[in-house]
């Protein structure tokens, strides 16, 4: 079987900068529906496209074809006293506590997720940027299964067997399961992935 479009795709990966640096080489296969439906970079769905069981590549993504150029923009500081404690330095939040939202007018517009940068004792540094963001990034890829999408799969646009992916955010706000949250969690509680 060929991938192509309603294709389930297993995919082994190892992530690494520009210079080699490894950033992720997880031990379990990166699972995603083949065909625009975002599970992977739309670079390396165009170097899948067509190819068999086994097959392996590297490819190099710019950060405009990964997760975008840094913004400065994004940098915040807030005080401290809008936030929860404990407080650590690596703790993302969707938005910032008790701050008002802003009407975007556009309601399928993501919610900006901030990452604790430093903290001090009345002021805390925030950052919206991805945490890869303005990196040039390495992958190597490894096609391990594949298989046909099931009709549910394809009207979730989603592997049902699959995990949670959102590269380096945590699992909690894939897909929208918990949008009322402030705090997310520890980075250290979910592995990045490739989307």
């Amino acid at each position: 079987m060929k991938i192509e479009k309603n294709t389930v795709v297993s995919l082994r990966y190892k992530l690494t900068d520009a210079q080699n640096n490894i950033i992720e080489e997880p031990d379990s296969p990166m699972v995603y529906l083949h065909g625009g439906y975002e599970g992977t970079f739309p670079k390396i769905e165009n170097l899948l496209d067509g190819q068999d069981v086994g097959y392996e590549a590297s490819i190099q993504l710019e950060p405009s074809e990964a997760f975008g150029e840094y913004d400065p923009e994004l940098l915040k500081i807030e005080p401290r006293a809008r936030f929860p404690e404990p407080l650590e330095v690596g703790m993302q939040f969707e938005g910032v506590p008790d701050e008002e939202v802003e009407d975007s007018g556009d309601e399928d517009e993501e919610p900006l997720i901030y990452t604790v940068t430093d903290v001090a004792d009345s002021q805390v540094v925030l950052d919206g940027n991805h945490p890869l963001a303005g990196m040039a990034l390495r992958f190597w890829v490894q096609v391990e299964d594949i298989r046909t999408a099931t009709d549910e799969e394809i009207e979730n646009r989603y592997p049902e067997s699959a995990e949670a992916f959102a590269f380096g955010m945590p699992d909690d706000l894939v897909d929208g399961e918990d949008d009322t949250a402030d705090t997310i969690s520890n980075p250290d509680s979910s592995p990045p992935t490739l989307h």
